[in-house]
């Protein structure tokens, strides 16, 4: 029936420092960039290396996130990596602020979080 997540998407308040962190920071490959007059939004769509996307929205005066980081609704989003330490060290060398590894208590994986420019939880799982 499902074949896999296709995207997340994401509602920034700073498109351009957000656009610059995702593609830079985090290196995601960028698919297309649109405008959307009637909108007054751009929409960037960002894609893995698995083929998995990101889509980062701009709209006006949206409210922030009601809270951090127990808000009902998308709890985090996570990227899996083959080596938490190497990202982590690319990560903490642009500036980005990482809290410490941890295991994961049911499957013994390594794991971390951080923040993008919105305070939006994102993860790094060690595959």
């Amino acid at each position: 029936m499902l074949n896999g997540i296709h995207h997340a998407a994401i509602i920034c308040s700073d498109y351009e420092k957000s656009k610059h962190f995702y593609v830079s920071v985090l290196g995601l490959e960028v698919i297309a960039e649109n405008y959307r007059q009637a909108r007054d939004s751009y929409k960037l769509d960002l894609k893995l290396p698995d083929g998995s996307q990101v889509e980062l929205f701009s709209f006006p005066d949206r409210p922030p996130r009601p809270s951090y980081p127990e808000a009902q609704g998308l709890r985090h989003l996570a990227f899996s990596v083959s080596s938490i330490d190497d990202v982590v060290a690319q990560l903490t060398a642009t500036g980005v602020e990482v809290e410490p590894v941890r295991i994961d208590e049911y499957t013994g994986k390594r794991y971390t979080f951080f923040s993008d420019p919105d305070d939006l939880p994102l993860e790094l799982y060690e595959q």
